[in-house]
């Protein structure tokens, strides 16, 4: 094969070499100069990390720039957090930036939370920058909560009247119970039931509606945000009012509903006994005239013997005519004096 003068030599092979070259000398500048800038933003802003430790970070599925920007957060802030701690909390699949940004929050408002505890916040699933910012700014939840149906607490006093109550729930966040500890919904639902029992317990709506807050008082004694991960500041009483006036709901004296319920329902009661006594009575009364009747009809059967019995007997010779005319003699004398006895003429003959 000729060469031509001055030139490299014409061969295929040695184009491709040359072309493969080219191409991996610019894939080997590309990943450099993209390293390079990383690595030069995290020495000028004071969080120096090695090229080597940028080139394992891209080998183990981690975002170096995310890395590098979450550790120049924290070495501004003045927080000493390694590129080790941060890479292990995002392989874990939580949120660097969120902790980093609550490790900032905590640390300017003096509220002491490690490393360890916002990253076991963030990977249990909460929010762990809204907590630390709950935690120095409390918050206001409404007790129900419109959004799930239920706008006023129903509460009856001892003596009857049906009150409708809306209370606000100051809580803050108690970062070292955030962890396993109840939510927001607990908290709202203790609250419910501890100023339902109270008004429960008054002998009377009106000393509710007077001093509404010796009902917040006494629920908020009660300990109510125990094992929750919010630490209750105060409850307030936010409207109170009695159920059917002022466009409440349907009845106020929940008592009276009651007594005038259980009195018809004694009066049912009362009208089934007397119906069943009565029909026991019609009962009664239909087997003793049964009784009579059969009684009746036996004297009429022993009656139509006596005839028989007087002719067989003087078929035997035991009864003679004069026997039997006397006996008649002494009906007859029978009758007339139960006649008399009684006012009334004697039978004519």
């Amino acid at each position: 094969m000729k060469k031509k003068k001055g030139g490299p030599p014409d061969h295929p092979l040695i184009n491709i070499l040359f072309i493969l070259l080219a191409i991996v000398v610019v894939i080997l500048l590309s990943i450099f100069f993209y390293f390079l800038k990383v690595w030069v933003r995290a020495w000028m802003s004071g969080a120096y990390i090695s090229l080597l430790n940028l080139l394992g970070m891209k080998l183990r599925n981690v975002p170096p720039t995310l890395i590098v920007d979450a550790r120049i957060r924290a070495v501004k802030a003045g927080l000493p957090l390694g590129t080790d701690q941060l890479e292990a909390h995002f392989l874990a699949g939580g949120d660097v930036i969120n902790v980093v940004q609550a490790l900032i929050a905590a640390d300017k408002a003096n509220i002491e939370l490690s490393f360890q505890r916002a990253a076991a916040i963030d990977l249990a699933g909460r929010d762990v920058y809204d907590a630390v910012r709950t935690s120095v700014n409390p918050k206001v939840i409404d007790c129900p909560d419109p959004t799930k149906g239920a706008s006023m607490l129903d509460a009856v006093a001892k003596d009857g009247i049906r009150l409708l109550v809306k209370a606000r729930v100051t809580v803050r966040a108690n970062l070292a119970r955030l962890v396993g500890g109840a939510t927001e919904d607990t908290i709202i639902a203790r609250v419910g039931q501890g100023i339902v029992s109270a008004i429960g317990s008054s002998q009377s709506y009106k000393a509710v509606l007077e001093n509404p807050d010796e009902i917040s008082k006494k629920v908020l004694g009660s300990g109510l945000d125990s094992q929750t991960a919010f630490e209750i500041v105060s409850i307030d009483i936010a409207d109170v009012s009695v159920a059917g006036v002022s466009g409440a709901r349907e009845v106020a004296n929940v008592g009276a509903l009651l007594e005038t319920e259980r009195a018809e329902a004694d009066k049912k009661l009362r009208q089934a006994e007397a119906e069943g006594r009565r029909a026991t009575a019609v009962a009664a009364e239909q087997e003793m005239r049964a009784r009579i009747q059969e009684m009746q009809a036996k004297v009429v059967a022993a009656q139509a013997e006596i005839p028989m019995a007087i002719a067989t007997a003087m078929k035997e010779g035991k009864l003679g005519v004069m026997d039997y005319l006397r006996m008649q003699n002494i009906m007859a004398d029978t009758s007339m004096r139960e006649s008399l006895a009684e006012g009334e003429k004697p039978p004519q003959a």
